[in-house]
């Protein structure tokens, strides 16, 4: 990529383009509740920034450093999570049954627990209820964020670095 295309906004939107497209994909699949795919956008989504990351350094020629290869990534990543955070909250505003499914996945996970009586599994979903919208907007902030410290810290890593001094300017 040139040096004037890549920036952060640009890679926040491959990498919440991408993250959203997984998850229609799995919508589409039936696949929402099944935790271990989910773990596979979590490592797509690391993978993408670590890359982008990488091409960003190189697009400046390898002359920034760990901290300027970092900034670049976490940047995007919070563009990223301005992104997926409002294609959440668009898509359970359009399709509020996904509520009741995320509940009943609930209900069913506790029932797996013999130790969980009827009324613990009721006061759990009740409480699993009235959270659900600062749970779906906490959590979706909280593991973009996480997902996209990782792959910031991976690609300022892995990029090559040959930063300038400021005496070789």
């Amino acid at each position: 990529m040139e040096e004037k295309k890549i920036n952060h906004f640009i890679a926040g939107g491959v990498v919440g383009g991408i993250s959203i497209l997984f998850t229609v994909i799995l919508i589409v699949i039936d696949q929402m509740q099944n935790q271990k795919i989910g773990w596979i956008g979590t490592l797509l989504m690391v993978v993408v920034l670590a890359y982008l990351v990488m091409l960003y350094g190189n697009s400046k020629s390898n002359s920034l450093g760990f901290g300027e290869l970092f900034s670049f990534g976490f940047k995007s990543s919070a563009f990223a999570t301005i992104i997926i955070l409002a294609f959440q909250v668009i898509y359970n505003l359009v399709y509020p049954e996904m509520q009741d499914k995320m509940l009943e996945f609930t209900r069913q996970k506790m029932m797996e627990d013999s130790r969980v009586n009827d009324e613990a599994i009721e006061k759990g979903l009740e409480f699993v209820k009235k959270g659900y919208w600062p749970f779906l907007i906490g959590g979706t902030i909280f593991g973009t964020l996480f997902s996209g410290l990782i792959g910031s810290l991976l690609g300022a890593t892995i990029t090559k670095k040959n930063p300038q001094t400021p005496f070789q300017q």
